[in-house]
């Protein structure tokens, strides 16, 4: 048959061998047809974590647009003897034409939660398996670790600055799942670009080594930027860059930036100098291998804003939510429904299509994930919200989750969500996730 190129970039081979073997072995044995419903969930949160956030699914609808087999996909498998020929038939007229639902972009979510629902045939749904879990637990272990540097941070915002300590796509991602967690800014352009972020970044302590002096350095930065730029202090003696900084910049210097050193004690010596100068609206960012436990702490120092770096792209060390992907039914050769689920020990999963949805008292607190199996769960009488929105329709991805409206629409959704927890979800010590999940 005329094997035409797919017309984009395809995302049908970030995948693993098996999900395709699992093709072929299920079209020769006639199963590969049969309706499938697959779960995404997590077992457990990481440690001291008490709530995770779902991020990610926005990419993941935009790559499933691209998951196609063109005809380079084709002639390598072909080459290199991965499928049979009927396969490789069935592949490169593959099309995703089934239904997923999931928590909204942004959402939180707890242990057990069915964050993704996956519904078509066994050979559509399979071959989805490791590109949905590759994209759902890196953005999702970003998100959750960017929340709660967020939730630290209080009033003054976070702005995401580690593409340096990353792959270069995965930087992509991670700014993008920061933004979706509260993270106001990015330096990395590319995420500015396919999402409509907001870039940040001025110099760095190369430009200012770069010049004969210090002095050299901020007059070429203000020359170009402005005085509202942002000027890096301590290549050197912070007091002394600081007096320079204000003495060519004046008044209208916008913000000093600190990278190294005790921040506390810095922030607070630099608040007075500044003061003492006259320069009371210049602004204190600080930088420097942050995490949460580490902005906690400078919330007792006159900062403006943090720039978060290594430990956000890499999860604030759990750098992936754990997730899994499991069938949880399928029909029969009479077409009929049968639940499924793994025995295995420890890894045991609950077999039924789930329906989630969150409990509150009186006040509007949340209290509990219901979880209901086959049908909606019995709330006795507590008020509820659904959990669950349409992302696919018959293989028509829905728009609101995508682009830059994607990305606005999920930060709302978390921002809202957070609202809804009970106080103890903004402890950072270790402990229970802060609902527990019931399932009926």
């Amino acid at each position: 048959m005329t094997r035409e190129p797919a017309a984009t970039q395809s995302t049908a081979l970030l995948t693993d061998q098996y999900e395709l073997t699992m093709v072929q072995a299920a079209l020769a044995s006639g199963a590969a047809e049969r309706r499938c419903v697959f779960e995404v969930f997590t077992r457990h949160l990481p440690a001291g974590r008490r709530y995770g956030v779902v991020a990610g699914t926005g990419r993941l609808l935009e790559g499933l647009e691209q998951f196609q087999f063109g005809a380079a996909e084709i002639d390598w498998l072909a080459e290199q003897g991965i499928v049979d020929e009927p396969t490789l038939d069935f592949l490169a007229d593959y099309r995703f034409r089934g239904d997923i639902h999931g928590y909204a972009e942004g959402e939180v979510f707890m242990p057990d939660s069915p964050v993704l629902r996956v519904e078509s045939s066994f050979a559509e749904a399979c071959l989805l398996e490791t590109f949905v879990l590759s994209v759902l637990n890196h953005d999702s272990a970003i998100a959750s670790a960017a929340s709660r540097m967020s939730l630290a941070a209080g009033e003054r915002p976070c702005v995401e600055m580690g593409s340096r300590r990353t792959q270069e796509l995965s930087a992509v991602a991670s700014a993008r799942a920061a933004a979706v967690a509260g993270f106001t800014a990015t330096s990395n352009l590319e995420a500015g670009r396919r999402w409509g972020l907001p870039t940040i970044g001025t110099a760095a302590h190369a430009f200012t080594l770069l010049h004969d002096s210090e002095e050299e350095a901020f007059e070429a930065q203000v020359k170009a930027f402005g005085p509202g730029t942002t000027l890096l202090v301590d290549t050197y003696d912070v007091p002394t860059a600081v007096r320079r900084a204000v003495e060519i910049a004046g008044e209208e210097l916008g913000a000093v930036r600190l990278d190294s050193g005790d921040l506390v004690e810095q922030a607070r010596e630099v608040r007075a100098l500044l003061d003492s100068l006259g320069n009371t609206g210049t602004k204190i960012i600080v930088s420097s291998d942050l995490d949460e436990h580490a902005i906690a702490r400078l919330q007792a120092a006159p900062v403006d804003s943090y720039g978060v770096g290594t430990k956000l792209v890499t999860g604030g060390g759990s750098p992936t939510a754990a997730m899994v992907y499991k069938l949880v039914a399928r029909t029969d050769d009479d077409g009929d429904s049968v639940s499924v689920a793994k025995k295995a020990e420890g890894k045991k999963s609950v077999g039924g299509v789930k329906h989630p949805v969150r409990s509150f008292d009186a006040g509007g607190r949340a209290e509990a994930e219901l979880i209901g199996i086959g049908a909606a769960p019995e709330a006795h009488g507590a008020p509820t919200r659904e959990l669950i929105v349409p992302m696919v329709l018959g293989g028509e991805v829905q728009s609101q989750h995508l682009g830059a409206e994607g990305v606005r629409r999920a930060a709302q959704r978390h921002t809202d969500s957070l609202a809804e927890l009970p106080a103890a979800a903004k402890r950072l010590q270790h402990g229970d996730p802060v609902l527990p999940t019931i399932f009926s």
